[in-house]
């Protein structure tokens, strides 16, 4: 769970975030939306630490995250997977090799096992045939696919999505957002995603935060919209 509590945050005497309180809890999926400017931006950047807030806390699982040493702050995003608008993935690297990435990087396992966890991260989202291609070699869905067992990868407590849906028809967004809400459930995450889709919205929508103009104008889920 990430709760947020009372953040504000200014750029040259404009208030972006005024006094935004919200909590994302584990196992479901919870999206900020808002126009562009609201400030929905700033606050996952804030929540993440791309941004520190002028003043306020962000809780992770009770651990205050604004004022840590970098030590505290390198143990917390381990425990972080994040998702961008253009995927992200290396394109000189097979789609297999883009999942072992992080594994490689961070993981003390065996060859071996770092394969075997890519593998069955490329197999729960359906890409198993997909390993020995290049990005450029598949579709737009299956790259944001791709970019979800990486993501994963390292079977993190946190997920983050900026903009994820941006470049797919809706037939495959839903299908995403399928597949997002499934992992957050089976894997306890708690999913945090940045967007404007309001099919999203109204499909997996467990938490829904609005901002208006810097404020937490409302929040519920999908039913009480």
């Amino acid at each position: 769970m990430i709760e947020v509590k009372n953040i504000i945050k200014s750029f040259e005497g404009r208030v972006v975030l005024n006094n935004i309180s919200a909590v994302f809890e584990t196992g479901k999926t919870n999206l900020i939306i808002g126009r562009s400017g609201s400030g929905k931006t700033v606050m996952i950047k804030s929540i993440i630490g791309l941004i520190k807030p002028d003043s306020g806390q962000i809780l992770y699982d009770n651990r205050d995250f604004t004022c840590m040493n970098k030590k505290e702050l390198h143990d917390v995003r381990r425990e972080m997977g994040m998702l961008f608008q253009g995927s992200a993935l290396f394109d000189s690297m097979t789609v297999l090799e883009n999942v072992m990435f992080p594994l490689e990087m961070f993981s003390k396992d065996s060859k071996k096992e770092k394969l075997a966890r890519a593998q069955f991260c490329l197999d729960r989202v359906n890409l198993t045939e997909a390993g020995n291609l290049f990005p450029s070699e598949i579709s737009g869905g299956m790259m944001k696919r791709a970019a979800i067992a990486r993501a994963i990868a390292l079977k993190p407590k946190y997920l983050f999505f900026f903009f994820f849906y941006s470049g797919l028809d809706p037939k495959t967004s839903l299908l995403i957002d399928d597949l997002i809400h499934s992992i957050t459930i089976e894997y306890k995450m708690t999913t945090v995603i940045n967007t404007h889709d309001m099919n999203s919205v109204m499909n997996i929508g467990d938490n829904i935060i609005f901002i208006k103009e810097g404020v937490k104008e409302w929040e519920g889920n999908k039913d009480q919209v």
